[in-house]
Parts: C-alpha cells; sequence; structure tokens
C-alpha cells in the first residue's frame, strides 16, 4: 500500500491511498483522482520523504543546526491548515448526514416549516443572497454554508 500527499490546485492537500505507483500513475493518466474538498481534477503528488531506519545518521541528520529555520514554522502552519481542512470537512458531513436535501425548494421549504405549515425538521438546499436576506426578513434563521463540491453526491 502506498500513501501519497497530494495537492489540488487550489492548495488543499490530502492523502491518497493507492496499492502501488503503477495504480497511482494510472488514476492520474485517466483522471479520476480529484480533491475531496472541492473536486478539483488538478491534483499533483507533494513531495515526501520516506521513513528510514538509519539509527544515528537520523539523528544528526535532523539536529537543529542543520535544519533551516523556517521550516519547523512551514511545518506548523500546514499541519495548522491540514487540522482546519478535516475540521471543515467533519462538520460538513454531519450537517449533511443531519439534514434533508431540499435543493433549490429550500426558501419555499423552510417558510413552510416556520409557519407551522410543514413538520419541523433540519433541511438544507440552495438559496440566493437574496432569497436569504428575505427569510432573515421574515424572522426565519439560515445560515450559508458552502459545500465542497466533493461532498455534493454520495458518500462513502
Amino acid at each position: 500500500m502506498k500513501v501519497f500527499n497530494l495537492c489540488c490546485a487550489q492548495g488543499h492537500t490530502f492523502e491518497g491511498w493507492f496499492g502501488s505507483e503503477a495504480d497511482y500513475l494510472s488514476q492520474t493518466e485517466r483522471g479520476l483522482l480529484c480533491c475531496p474538498l472541492c473536486d478539483d481534477k488538478q491534483v499533483t503528488r507533494l513531495p515526501s520523504a520516506p521513513r528510514l531506519n538509519l539509527g544515528a545518521v537520523v539523528a544528526e541528520a535532523t539536529s537543529p543546526e542543520v535544519a533551516p529555520a523556517s521550516e519547523p514554522h512551514q511545518h506548523e502552519q500546514a499541519k495548522a491548515l491540514a487540522a482546519l481542512q478535516g475540521g471543515l470537512m467533519q462538520a460538513v458531513r454531519a450537517v449533511i448526514a443531519n439534514t434533508e436535501d431540499v435543493g433549490p425548494r429550500f426558501p419555499e421549504e423552510a417558510r413552510r416549516i416556520h409557519y407551522g405549515e410543514a413538520e419541523a425538521r433540519n433541511i438544507r438546499g440552495q438559496a440566493s443572497a437574496q432569497e436569504r436576506a428575505e427569510l432573515a426578513e421574515e424572522g426565519i434563521e439560515v445560515v450559508a454554508l458552502p459545500t465542497p463540491r466533493g461532498l455534493t453526491g454520495p458518500t462513502h
């Protein structure tokens, strides 16, 4: 099993698991790889260093005197960004799992629920900025939550 660090053209980083290097190359050539956050198909493999057990040689090579000063800061930023992306994906998945998708009927269905014409339930769907403003004027609270295109279809 090969695990590669991948990145889309929008800068979202994620892992890809492949049976082999040939499997990764085959999926890349066939255009099967896409970003799970934005569905971008321009995915590239990031450089990575395999972990080699070299004993004392590794300890010497990774000493603070050898590593550039900016590397730890960049690494921490990358970790923070990955954690933020992961948290966003978890939140969106939770919303999707606990709501009914009413699609473009969202404003109409939100009004029906608000005025007691339909059963109260958690819904999600699409509404323009103007439709959201009109709902707010009627006292109907809505939250715009951008859903990554990678999560708009079935999830597994």
